[in-house]
């Protein structure tokens, strides 16, 4: 634990230096603590404009994380996660519903009062689009058991909903269009400083219900008939967990757009770490090791030297698949972890 929590420092503090403008990790503490600087510039640079950057990073690998623990725990399915579960996409139809509605001025004039990245109209949208999706999978699962079945149930709802975004894009103007494949690619830097605060509390609350819900999570791997004989009341457990990780993607998704397999690639290399199935253990360390990957992707998006930003969610993808294909690999049986 000791080790991830300076690898998370390490990074934070490379992310901060690295970038267009190349600042030495030792004027960047300098910044971080009040201190004395070279160059004003750089200072302002830090604060204002990677700092925010660099938080909320932090904020999405962690709540991504433990909300990709949440499902492979809930289903029992090693590849169960809010992006591959349609999660990510039910709260991609909810910021649809805002940015593409009937193309109506009213709305798109809401958007930019408010601040198209992180205004509660988004964040409410993405957050409602994600727990109706999950809400609808549930609702299914009483009637199927098996847990590959609810896979694919999950990836046909996701299907379902990119469909109808894809319609109502056909429908849409092309500046409407234009606004929301750019929001799709993903960005950790469209946060202010106000809006990273409302971010922080979000995530914290989930991330503090999560550590609430360990027990629960821990009784859910014995079996739902060992859990109900031990006194859990399943269906209530099912709607917190939903709930909780409704709101952690949902949150993620309006302020950064859609960020996929980080929830799928770091509960099982948390997992690989530790060799422990102990959600008491492994949600601390979900949310650094998410830190961590979210960090390092941050990174590579600045493409560090040059003026390039690349979409953290292809970055993501990149780096979480061989990630989860190395731990298949390595373990060979990932069902064993359930």
């Amino acid at each position: 634990m000791v080790i991830l929590i300076v690898a998370v420092i390490l990074l934070i503090l490379l992310d901060l230096g690295l970038g267009s403008v190349r600042i030495p990790i030792t004027e960047v503490a300098k910044i971080l603590t009040g201190s004395a600087v070279e160059n004003e510039a750089w200072q302002a640079i830090v604060l204002k404009i990677r700092l925010p950057r660099t938080i909320t990073a932090v904020l999405a690998g962690a709540a991504l994380s433990v909300g990709g623990l949440q499902m492979q725990t809930l289903f029992r399915n090693p590849l169960a996660g809010p992006s591959v579960l349609g999660i990510t996409a039910g709260a991609s139809l909810g910021v649809a519903a805002v940015m593409l509605a009937a193309g109506s001025a009213t709305t798109a004039f809401t958007i930019r009062s408010l601040g198209l990245g992180g205004s509660w109209l988004i964040v409410i949208a993405a957050s409602i689009g994600a727990a109706l999706v999950l809400l609808a999978i549930l609702a299914i699962s009483y009637r199927i058991r098996d847990n590959v079945v609810m896979l694919i149930v999950g990836i046909m709802v996701a299907n379902i909903t990119i469909a109808i975004v894809s319609i109502w894009q056909y429908f849409s103007n092309p500046e409407q269009i234009q606004e929301y494949i750019l929001w799709t690619f993903g960005s950790l830097g469209g946060v202010t400083t106000s809006q990273l605060q409302v971010l922080g509390l979000i995530v914290g609350f989930g991330v503090i219900m999560t550590f609430a819900l360990s027990k629960t999570l821990n009784v859910l791997l014995l079996g739902e008939d060992y859990a109900q004989s031990m006194g859990l009341n399943i269906r209530k457990s099912r709607i917190a967990i939903i709930g909780v990780t409704s709101i952690l993607a949902g949150a993620i998704t309006g302020f950064c757009g859609p960020i996929g397999f980080v929830g799928i690639a770091v509960p099982h290399l948390t997992r690989s770490l530790l060799n422990t199935s102990d959600h008491k253990v492994l949600i601390p360390s979900c949310v650094l090791v998410g830190a961590i990957l979210m960090l390092v992707c941050d990174i590579i998006s600045q493409v560090p030297g040059s003026n390039t930003v690349l979409p953290v969610n292809a970055i993501t993808a990149m780096i979480g698949s061989p990630i989860v294909i190395w731990i298949i690999v390595k373990r060979r049986n990932l069902k064993s972890s359930f």
